[in-house]
């Protein structure tokens, strides 16, 4: 309910889908096994690369990296999605919205930055083979991870400190199960421009990452092409495949959803909020599965792990 008066908001309001209240507690159904799917493969992922010794190599210290990322992004927006699908709680108050949008945009830069130096990755070792062990060794893809968690928190550190500044009244509700820098900073009342052009800034660093990812893609394909044996140049493409399934399920729904933004001229809010839920729910839920199946290495070890427990 929003405030109708000019005095401030002491709440926000999210919102499930619309048209179908009736029906949140049984959608919250499918919504809870995705979000238990995703948990348990990439804590399954992270269990298995940590007792795993073969697995301690720069792929799969990478690989680890991008678990942690969909766990934060599970984690981050679990919370509200299921108070408001179970429960019809459409309140927050508006320190959680905010400290909720820091860690939902943290593990995106973070997840974003983790898929640009898996490229890298694929990249090097497919260029370089014979330097690839000496160029990534395991102090250096340290304080890569080290580098990427930094610059992911410097980048969203200042906006819930920007959010709380402005002042909101009259409007309170927001557009989406969990919340966004851009969707709260819309309700201000006072001026929220310095919020806009950091919030693009950021946005653009994404972008950027993007970039490179293409970039790195374009230089393997060329690499690839210079192989003369069909089936090596098969062989090796198939070690990227992985990669670039992760890459399309994190970045189709956000260039999706800033293209239904900015271009599309009757918006569907039901289209709108379902695109948004898949880029929190997609990626967590996928990573771990497409890995698991592409990945020879982490498929038998999974195996592994379940043939001794079903032995005991």
């Amino acid at each position: 309910m929003a405030v109708l008066n000019n005095s401030e908001v002491q709440l926000f309001l999210l919102i499930g889908i619309p048209g179908l209240e009736h029906a949140h507690k049984w959608i919250s159904i499918p919504i809870c096994l995705l979000y238990l799917v995703a948990i348990m493969g990439n804590s399954t992922i992270l269990f298995i690369i940590k007792t795993e010794s073969s697995l301690h190599e720069p792929m799969y210290y990478f690989l680890a990296m991008l678990a942690i990322s969909d766990l934060g992004l599970s984690f981050s927006s679990l919370p509200t999605m299921l108070r408001i699908f179970l429960f019809n709680a459409m309140e927050i108050s508006l320190n959680a919205c905010f400290a909720q949008e820091f860690f939902i945009h943290g593990f995106t830069v973070m997840e974003s930055s983790v898929l640009l130096v898996m490229s890298l990755d694929r990249f090097l070792a497919i260029h370089n083979p014979l330097r690839y062990n000496s160029l990534l060794t395991s102090n250096r893809v340290a304080k890569m991870g080290l580098i990427l968690a930094t610059r992911s928190l410097l980048l969203v550190f200042p906006f819930p400190f920007m959010l709380r500044r402005l002042k909101y009244c009259q409007k309170n509700v927001l557009s989406h199960s969990y919340c966004l820098h851009q969707d709260t900073m819309k309700l201000a009342c006072s001026d929220n421009k310095i919020n806009v052009i950091y919030g693009f800034f950021v946005a653009l660093c994404t972008m950027v990452d993007l970039a490179f990812i293409v970039i790195s893609y374009t230089l393997i394909l060329k690499t690839v092409l210079s192989i003369v044996s069909m089936a090596e140049r098969l062989k090796t493409l198939n070690t990227c495949v992985s990669h670039f399934c992760a890459v399309l399920v994190f970045y189709v729904p956000i260039i999706t959803l800033a293209a239904m933004h900015r271009f599309a001229k009757h918006k569907s809010p039901l289209a709108i909020i379902l695109i948004a839920d898949i880029f929190l729910l997609l990626p967590p839920l996928m990573n771990p599965i497409v890995y698991c199946v592409k990945t020879q290495q982490i498929w038998e070890k999974v195996l592994g792990k379940l043939s001794n427990i079903c032995r005991r």
